[in-house]
């Protein structure tokens, strides 16, 4: 240790000059201190000598002996950017996280073999991203997210473990293609939603018609089977009026009964119809005659019911 290296520590902050300075006695009794999860490589006149573990070394300058550097054993992390093109022509930016490590029983590899292992790692993950993602569509790299990062963590782990380094883990963090080509998935998915709620509405209208009708249905048929209990109770009642009447009054007839009731309930029907001033009740011809047409009817039709009673 010379003199021109003591003189720029003097000038540094006292914190950086007491680890600067326990350096420069280090280096002076030939001792040199390895950090935690680090280990160091030690040359002999320049040629690979050995690889000291954490703690406190003895490395004697003086003899040729120095350290060539440090070499983490942590796990690291490198994000790589890919662009490729899917099956179906469209650009993609696939994000790969890798993360790895140097294995201490291969420090010596990972040291001098690889110059720049970020860069190694790059091109391997390139490589396997261009090679998996032409081969399937958009919707099927999404969906086979998880086989993009199987292969590209086999073809890491047999490419650098002869370097010196394990993979830990490779995640496939993000597939983003185009903002044009979102914004044209998303309005497809749009489109097939809003044709699903179309298809449910109208199919939910129909359930409705057709439990409107099968009301209506049911409603007409307790309606004409109300109707046709009313004029069978009607035809009943006029039907025993006439009869007794009949019987109670001797020498008349079912015809004399039945001509008397219907001029009854014909001015009734005139008294309630003429007692409403907004009526809209619309006549046809009334003379004796007619009504004598209409009480022929409803007697043949009384005659006729009580005869296949």
């Amino acid at each position: 240790m010379t003199f021109k290296t003591l003189v720029p520590c003097l000038l540094l902050p006292p914190s950086i000059f007491s680890t600067s300075l326990s350096r420069i006695m280090g280096n002076l009794l030939c001792l040199v201190q390895v950090d935690q999860s680090t280990v160091a490589i030690k040359e002999s006149f320049g040629k690979f000598d050995d690889v000291l573990e954490p703690g406190c070394h003895c490395v004697p300058w003086i003899f040729g002996k120095q350290l060539a550097g440090h070499l983490s054993l942590r796990v690291q992390q490198l994000d790589v950017k890919c662009e490729t093109k899917t099956k179906d022509n469209v650009f993609v930016n696939v994000v790969a996280s890798i993360q790895y490590r140097a294995l201490a029983d291969k420090a010596s590899d990972a040291f001098y073999k690889l110059s720049n292992t970020k860069t190694q790692i790059q091109a391997y993950v390139f490589d396997v991203i261009r090679a998996f993602v032409p081969k399937h569509n958009l919707d099927d790299t999404f969906e086979q997210k998880n086989e993009i990062a199987k292969a590209v963590e086999q073809e890491l782990e047999k490419a650098m473990s002869a370097y010196g380094y394990e993979i830990v883990q490779t995640l496939i963090v993000d597939i983003e293609p185009d903002e044009h080509v979102k914004k044209a998935m998303n309005e497809i998915n749009a489109a097939a939603r809003f044709r699903m709620a179309a298809t449910e509405k109208a199919e939910a209208e129909k359930i409705l018609q057709i439990k409107r009708a099968e009301g209506e249905a049911e409603s007409k048929y307790l309606s004409g089977l109300g109707i046709a209990r009313q004029r069978q109770a009607i035809v009943d009642g006029l039907r025993d009026s006439v009869l007794g009447f009949s019987v109670n009054v001797p020498g008349t007839t079912a015809k004399d009964v039945m001509d008397m009731v219907l001029v009854t309930q014909y001015f009734d029907t005139m008294k309630d119809i003429g007692a409403s001033s907004k009526s809209s009740a619309v006549f046809i011809p009334h003379g004796p005659g007619a009504v004598r047409e209409v009480a022929n009817q409803i007697r043949d039709g009384l005659l006729q019911g009580s005869a296949t009673t």
